[in-house]
């Protein structure tokens, strides 16, 4: 279930950028591609991104042990 929430958020994420630099030009699509990519590489960025998914890491094996202990 997580794979598709996240195709549909990546699938939003390209329209809205095509829609956005379709209706303003290449120049503000680049410029809006330009801050995205500064957004996506700030430190703060990156570390929250880690965390996020070490967080979900962990969740993860704490439900499989949860599963495993009610099936056994």
């Amino acid at each position: 279930m997580g794979k598709k929430i996240l195709l549909i958020i990546v699938g939003l994420i390209a329209f809205g950028a095509y829609t956005l630099g379709a209706k303003a030009g290449r120049t503000r699509y680049r410029e809006i591609k330009h801050a995205a990519e500064e957004f996506w590489n700030d430190p703060r960025v990156e570390k929250a991104r880690k965390k996020a998914v070490k967080d979900a890491k962990k969740a993860t094996a704490k439900a499989q042990k949860e599963v495993q202990k009610k099936l056994h």
